[in-house]
C-alpha cells in the first residue's frame, strides 16, 4: 500500500507541476500580448498583423495618424486593395516568400492615404510560427517614406534640369542624344538636333539686368517647347555649368538644343525651325518695355558619319554660327561645305587675336560729299585687317569672329582714337576747308557695354578732339533690338556733344515711325534700297517719304552706295543732301584720303570762284 500512496502523491505532483507550467506559459503569452500592445500602440511606424491569407488581424494606431483610416475601416478592405496597382505584385511576392522562407525583405511601395493621395512605404515583414512550426501569421512595420523620397526626386530633377526653366539641362540631354545615337545603331531612322541661339541677348542682358533677361529667357522657353512635339527633348544649359568638351562649353545661357525624334529629311527640321522662330519673334514684355528677339538656329541631320553624339551637337553648332554669320534670324543646314568653314573659323580667330598683338589693322577712309556741290562734309572711318600672308582683308570676312571672340570691342575702341586723332592731324596739314566730322560704326556689344560712355569721352580727352566733330553709326537691327535701350545710349551719346547715325536705314526692323523715337541726327538709307530705287516704285516711294519726314524732324539723310551719276540726281531730285558710294570714291588709305580731300577742296573753291 505504501509504494501506492508514493505513485499516487508523484501524480498528484506531475499534474500540479502541468497546471503550473500550463499557468505560467498563459502569463507569459499575456505578457507578451500585453508588451507587443504597448510597443505597437506607442511606436511610430505602422505595425500589422496579417494571417496567411492576408486577411487583418491588428493594425496599430499609427495608421490613423499616417493613412487617415480608423480600425473599422481598415478592417472592411483587404491588406492589398489600398496598395497601388503597380506595386501589387511585388508586395504579393514578399509576403509569399516571407511565409515560405520565413525570412522577410525590405521592399518600398505606395498606398493610398484616405485622402486619395499616395503615400510611400518602406516594409519589412517577420514571420510568427505555430506549435507545428508552421508560418502562421506576418508581423509588417511600414515606415513612411514620402518626404524622403520627394526630397530625393526633387535632388534628382534638380541634377538634370535648369533651375530657370526647368527644362531638361546639358547632363540629361547628352544622356537622351546617347540613348537615340544607340538605338540608330539598330535603327537607321533619321533624327536631328538643332541649336538654337537668339541673337544679340547679350547686349540685351546688359541693357535690362540678369533678373530681366531670366524671365525673359523663361517665355521664350515656353514658346520653343510649344513648338515641339511631345517625343522632341528641348534643353537649355545653365551659364556657368562646368563643360569638359570645348565646343559643348561655348553652349551658353541663351542657347537652346533641341532633339527632333524621327525626322524624314531636312525639310521637316526646317519647318520646325520656322516655327520656333515665329514664336521667339512675338513681343515680350519686360514690365512696360516692350522687346522683340530673333533667333538663329543651326541643323545637323542623323548620318552614318557620326562616330559619337557629340559629333552631331558640333555640326549644329557649326551650321547655327553659319546663321548668325549670314546676319542672324535664320536657319541653317550643316554639311561638309560648312565643316570645312568651321575649321578655318577656328584659324580666324587665332589670326585675329595675333592680329591685334601685332598691330595689323588699319584704318580706311569713305568720303561722303554733298550732292549739289561734291564738297566732303564727312569721312565714315572703315576697318581693315592688313594680313601678312593674304593682304588687306575685308571686314566683312572677320567681323563676325570679332565680335563672338569679344575682340571687336577692343579693336572698335582702338579705331574710334585712331579716327579722332587722324582727323586732327588732317587739320595740321592746311587742309582749310570746313570743319569735318568723322564716323565711327558701333557694334552691338560696344552699344550695349555700360562702359561706352566712359571710354567715348577718355577717347576725346586723349585726342582732343571736339564731340562736335565725332559721330557714332548704329545698324538699325540694333538699335531696335532694343528699343529702351537705344534711346538710353543715344541719349547719353547726345549729352556728350556726339552725333549719332541710324545706319543701314531700311534694311532691317527700323521703320518711320522710329524716327520719332529714337533721338538721331543723321539716317543712312541702305544701299540695298539705294540699288533698287530705280526699278521699284514702292522702294521709291518709301524713301522719298523717308526724306520728306527727315527734311521735317531737321534730320540729315544720307544715300548709301550711290553708283552711278544717274543716281547721284535722282537722290538730289527727290531732296537728299548728302551721299556715299564708288561714285565719289571707295575706301581710302590715310595718303588717298587726305589727296581726295585736297582735291574736292581746289574743285569747291574753283566752282565758288568761278
Amino acid at each position: 500500500m505504501t509504494w501506492l500512496f508514493v505513485a499516487l502523491g508523484i501524480l498528484i505532483v506531475l499534474v500540479l507541476y502541468q497546471q503550473l507550467r500550463i499557468y505560467q506559459i498563459h502569463q507569459a503569452s499575456r505578457n507578451r500580448e500585453g508588451l507587443f500592445q504597448i510597443v505597437t500602440e506607442n511606436a511610430a511606424d505602422m505595425i500589422a498583423l496579417v494571417d496567411v491569407k492576408g486577411r487583418r488581424l491588428y493594425n496599430s494606431p499609427a495608421y490613423k495618424r499616417i493613412l487617415g483610416y480608423s480600425p473599422a475601416e481598415l478592417s472592411e478592405t483587404s491588406a492589398f486593395e489600398q496598395i497601388h496597382p503597380d506595386d501589387r505584385f511585388r508586395v504579393l511576392e514578399a509576403a509569399r516568400e516571407a511565409r515560405t522562407t520565413g525570412v522577410g525583405q525590405r521592399l518600398e511601395y505606395r498606398i493610398k492615404h484616405k485622402d486619395g493621395s499616395w503615400r510611400v512605404l518602406e516594409s519589412m515583414a517577420s514571420t510568427i510560427r505555430d506549435g507545428n512550426g508552421q508560418v502562421a501569421k506576418l508581423v509588417i512595420v511600414n515606415r513612411d517614406i514620402s518626404e524622403r523620397k520627394q526630397a530625393e526626386l526633387q535632388l534628382e530633377h534638380h541634377m538634370l534640369h535648369d533651375a530657370l526653366t526647368g527644362l531638361p539641362n546639358r547632363r540629361l540631354f547628352l544622356d537622351r542624344l546617347q540613348h537615340r545615337f544607340a538605338l540608330a545603331q539598330r535603327d537607321p531612322a533619321r533624327y536631328a538636333l538643332l541649336l538654337a541661339n537668339l541673337d544679340h541677348f547679350k547686349a540685351l542682358n546688359q541693357s535690362l539686368g540678369a533678373t530681366a533677361c531670366d524671365q525673359l529667357l523663361g517665355e521664350i522657353a515656353r514658346r520653343i517647347e510649344s513648338s515641339l512635339r511631345q517625343e522632341d527633348t528641348l534643353a537649355r544649359r545653365e551659364s556657368g555649368s562646368p563643360c569638359a568638351e570645348p565646343v559643348l562649353s561655348r553652349l551658353g545661357g541663351d542657347e537652346f538644343t533641341i532633339l527632333l525624334d524621327a525626322v524624314g529629311n531636312p525639310s521637316d527640321a526646317m519647318r520646325v525651325a520656322e516655327r520656333i522662330q515665329l514664336a521667339v519673334a512675338e513681343p515680350l514684355f519686360s514690365g512696360t518695355r516692350e522687346v522683340r528677339m530673333t533667333v538663329s538656329l543651326g541643323i545637323a541631320l542623323s548620318t552614318a558619319e557620326h562616330s559619337q553624339p557629340e559629333d552631331l551637337l558640333k555640326d549644329a553648332d557649326t551650321a547655327m554660327r553659319r546663321a548668325k554669320g549670314l546676319g542672324g534670324c535664320r536657319c541653317e543646314v550643316f554639311d561638309e561645305t560648312m565643316h570645312r568653314q568651321a575649321v578655318g573659323r577656328l584659324r580666324l580667330e587665332a589670326d585675329l587675336r595675333a592680329a591685334m598683338a601685332r598691330r595689323e589693322f588699319r584704318v580706311y577712309y569713305q568720303p561722303v560729299l554733298r550732292l549739289d556741290t561734291q564738297s566732303v562734309v564727312s569721312l565714315e572711318a572703315l576697318l581693315r585687317w592688313e594680313h601678312p600672308a593674304k593682304g588687306l582683308v575685308s571686314p566683312y570676312s572677320f567681323l563676325d569672329a570679332a565680335e563672338d571672340t569679344g575682340l571687336l570691342v577692343s579693336i572698335g575702341h582702338w579705331l574710334m582714337l585712331q579716327a579722332c586723332r587722324q582727323l586732327l592731324e588732317w587739320d595740321l596739314q592746311n587742309f582749310s576747308g570746313p570743319p569735318l566730322t568723322v564716323a565711327v560704326n558701333l557694334s552691338a556689344r560696344q552699344f550695349a557695354d555700360p562702359r561706352l560712355a566712359g571710354d567715348l569721352q577718355e577717347a576725346l580727352r586723349q585726342t582732343g578732339l571736339e564731340a562736335s566733330r565725332l559721330q557714332l553709326e548704329v545698324s538699325d537691327n540694333v538699335a531696335m533690338a532694343d528699343l529702351a535701350l537705344s534711346q538710353n545710349v543715344m541719349a547719353q551719346l547726345k549729352r556728350l556733344g556726339l552725333g549719332v547715325v541710324l545706319d543701314d536705314f531700311g534694311a532691317g526692323a527700323a521703320s518711320l515711325r522710329s524716327l520719332f523715337l529714337l533721338p538721331v541726327d543723321v539716317i543712312k538709307i541702305d544701299r540695298s534700297l539705294v540699288r533698287q530705287l530705280q526699278q521699284d516704285r514702292a522702294v521709291a516711294g518709301m524713301i522719298e517719304g523717308t526724306i520728306a519726314l527727315a527734311r521735317k524732324m531737321k534730320l540729315q539723310v544720307v544715300a548709301e552706295g550711290i553708283e552711278t551719276a544717274s543716281l547721284t540726281e535722282r537722290f538730289r531730285e527727290m531732296g537728299c543732301e548728302l551721299g556715299q558710294g564708288y561714285c565719289f570714291s571707295q575706301p581710302l588709305d590715310v595718303p588717298a584720303a587726305l589727296q581726295f580731300l585736297l582735291k574736292s577742296q581746289a574743285r569747291t573753291t574753283g566752282a565758288g570762284a568761278s
